[in-house]
């Protein structure tokens, strides 16, 4: 059970985006495979798909103006890694909205197998090390709430595809193909109930 000092503990030694951001093209350019392994295959697609959508998100209104009406500032605390495909398909989302924030929403990048106690309290399903993982801390560092691995909708079709032997080898061309159908509005909608808790 993580108390609000460890999740103070875990916030303080986390990273900004930026440095996740520098931290994932030093891996790119300087022996990714040694870092992670058979995972590195993915880095390449991942830090185009993060650039791109870094660069053309755009909040919703409707969460725009949620956002400026939160009547207290929050923390974000997210586990990631750059070989996620999830992980690509929301963080940028998630920093576009915490720097639309005017500092109500401070965003911390925690790797995930540098904090094994970080994530095992947050398994999804109570079993996978699933990531992205965002918990929604106040300035006390109490859990409000948390969002993830990725859209509600997106959870059911990955876990309805790795069910089925036929699918389960190819399931995450599928998953990107929903994202890309959906357009950000799924993440959007289940952030905007995160802020409301």
């Amino acid at each position: 059970m993580m108390t609000p000092e460890d999740y103070r503990s875990h916030f303080n030694k986390a990273i900004g985006f930026e440095q996740y951001l520098a931290d994932f093209k030093y891996a790119m350019q300087h022996g990714s495979h040694s870092l992670y392994g058979s995972y590195a295959q993915y880095l390449p697609l991942n830090l185009q798909r993060n650039s791109r959508l870094y660069q053309k998100f755009v909040p919703t209104e409707t969460l725009l103006h949620a956002v400026a009406r939160m009547p207290h500032s929050v923390k974000w605390l997210m586990i990631v890694e750059p070989w996620c495909g999830d992980v690509s398909q929301s963080l940028p989302l998630i920093a576009r909205i915490a720097e639309s924030s005017m500092g109500l929403i401070e965003l911390r990048l925690a790797y995930r197998d540098q904090n094994p106690d970080l994530m095992d309290a947050h398994l999804t399903n109570d079993v996978s090390r699933s990531i992205p993982i965002l918990i929604q801390l106040d300035s006390a560092f109490k859990v409000l709430g948390t969002w993830g691995p990725r859209p509600k909708e997106a959870q059911v079709l990955v876990e309805k595809l790795k069910s089925d032997p036929v699918t389960a080898d190819n399931y995450a061309e599928e998953l990107h193909r929903w994202y890309a159908q959906n357009k950000q509005q799924a993440i959007q909608s289940e952030l905007l109930a995160l802020l409301k808790k």
